[in-house]
């Protein structure tokens, strides 16, 4: 259960509409399991039947995916990464950097760019299996979250020395380094990943049934499990931190939820979600002005 509050208007839509996720697509949140983020991800606390039900393997796949990718970098190793491929992205990169160095994010540019070759790498990888069934939605499913786990870790691991004053050389360097080591370790990283993924769901799912019935809930981004491993404080306020949301704390014992709405005491109920910091239609804005201003005379009356 949620308590949400942020300064001026955006606390009265944060009370009735889901969380959603904004910005750039964020990965590795060490506090989530290591969970990816993607930009634009609706993420939701769920309760008790709902929540329950979905506590299913498809929802653990990108949880099991961040697990076993660190697992398997021991085994895949150092990769013998192509000149071609670095040598082809450093020249686009830099390009692209140099409209303006101090915004370009290395990591972030790494990931999207990795991550937009998942879906088409996967799709080769799993066509031994019979088309249109059950075994190849797994595979493919499976095999993007472990593609977009292992283009996290490279990503991040080649970027992580870089910031707003390395120059475009560096962070270029870096980005390619990281996309190209990912590419390169793709096929061990799919292969072991795919080894592990029966009995890291199974575990998962006991987890997450627990969760579902605690007064904490489960939570959810785009209907994949966070697995916040008990530290659901911390995950929340990584989440915070890297995508721009108002959630403020978890007041254990203070109130309690039931579907997807908390009743915390001397609140009135409010969802346990929140919204991005920009503002909807402003006939809302005006509309939820009105209502703070009706709330504070009628408090003002009662005293």
């Amino acid at each position: 259960m949620f308590r949400l509050s942020s300064s001026a208007l955006t606390g009265l839509f944060a009370a009735t509409l889901p969380l959603f996720v904004a910005g750039t697509a964020r990965a590795g949140i060490d506090a989530c399991g290591d969970i990816e983020v993607e930009a634009e991800a609706e993420c939701t606390m769920e309760f008790e039947a709902e929540c329950r039900a979905s506590c299913t393997p498809v929802s653990f796949e990108a949880a099991c995916a961040a697990e076993l990718e660190t697992e398997c970098s021991g085994t895949c190793g150092e990769p013998e990464i192509e000149v071609s491929c670095t040598a082809n992205c450093e020249a686009g990169c830099e390009a692209e950097c140099e409209v303006d160095p101090a915004e370009f994010d290395c990591a972030a540019e790494c990931e999207g760019s990795c991550n937009a070759d998942c879906s088409a790498d996967c799709e080769a990888s799993c066509e031994a299996r019979a088309e249109g069934s059950s075994a190849s939605a797994e595979c493919q499913g499976e095999c993007e979250a472990s593609c977009k786990a292992n283009c996290s870790g490279s990503c991040e691991g080649h970027c992580e020395a870089t910031g707003g004053s390395a120059d475009c050389n560096a962070k270029c360097e870096a980005n390619c380094g990281g996309q190209c080591e990912a590419k390169a370790t793709f096929d061990c990283q799919v292969e072991c990943q795919s080894e592990g993924y029966a009995e890291c769901k199974a575990e998962l799912e006991g987890g997450c049934e627990a969760e579902c019935e605690s007064s904490e809930g489960a939570l959810f981004c785009d209907g994949q499990y966070v697995d916040h491993g008990g530290n659901l404080e911390e995950c929340v306020a990584a989440l915070e931190a890297a995508i721009e949301i108002e959630v403020e704390g978890y007041a254990e014992g203070e109130s309690s939820c039931s579907g997807n709405r908390c009743e915390a005491e001397g609140e009135a109920g409010v969802s346990c979600s929140a919204v991005p910091r920009s503002l909807p239609d402003p006939r809302l804005a005006a509309l939820g002005a009105l209502g703070l201003v009706g709330l504070v005379l009628r408090r003002r009356r009662a005293r």
